[in-house]
């Protein structure tokens, strides 16, 4: 996928919007296996070097897919098949901000038609690229499996990014649903 929503992705999410999530949590499979199957940091999905570019397949595998320490697995009640995932497993694509200040929130909506608040559970998190300087923001979606956001996400995100004293220090950061969420602290 590429690093814009195109309208053909809206139209796929909002087919599959409202199909729940299986209970992975009660499967716990003795069988683990490594399978040929990538997650891009642009959020492709690939499998033995191939796209799949059957987005139901992709919203299908994402259902079942579960975060074990660092490692990744599409998870069934037979057999644990161990992925590759580049950088995070989704992508936040939409951002919908609602209200202002302190009473703010930030619904984001994933590239598998996951809707999600910013707040406690569902945090920010902003990584600075030691040798760019550039930041990559993320937003956690379930599990210990984070989104991060595209381009365009994040361009809206910067435009609501307000400035806090907190503890007697200034803070860049933002609101939603009640909390501020720190990105940095202002150059000296």
């Amino acid at each position: 996928m590429a690093e814009h929503a195109p309208y053909g992705l809206l139209a796929e999410l909002e087919k599959v919007k409202d199909e729940g999530l299986p209970p992975i949590y009660l499967w716990h499979p003795e069988t683990v296996k490594d399978i040929d199957i990538v997650i891009q940091r642009d959020g492709s999905w690939l499998y033995m070097g191939s796209p799949i570019t059957r987005r139901r397949l992709v919203r299908l595998f994402s259902t079942v897919l579960r975060k074990e320490g660092d490692d990744y697995f599409l998870v069934t009640p037979v057999v644990k098949n161990r992925i590759t995932v580049e950088d995070a497993p989704f992508q936040a694509v939409l951002l919908k901000s609602s209200g202002s200040d302190e009473s703010q929130c930030l619904t984001f909506t994933t590239d598998m038609a996951e809707q999600l608040v910013a707040d406690e559970h569902h945090p920010f998190r902003f990584e600075i690229d030691e040798e760019t300087g550039e930041p990559s923001p993320y937003v956690m979606v379930r599990d210990g499996m984070e989104a991060r956001l595209i381009r365009s996400v994040y361009y809206q995100l910067a435009e609501l990014v307000v400035e806090k004293v907190i503890k007697g220090e200034n803070w860049f950061g933002l609101w939603s649903a009640g909390r501020f969420f720190k990105i940095q602290q202002p150059p000296s």
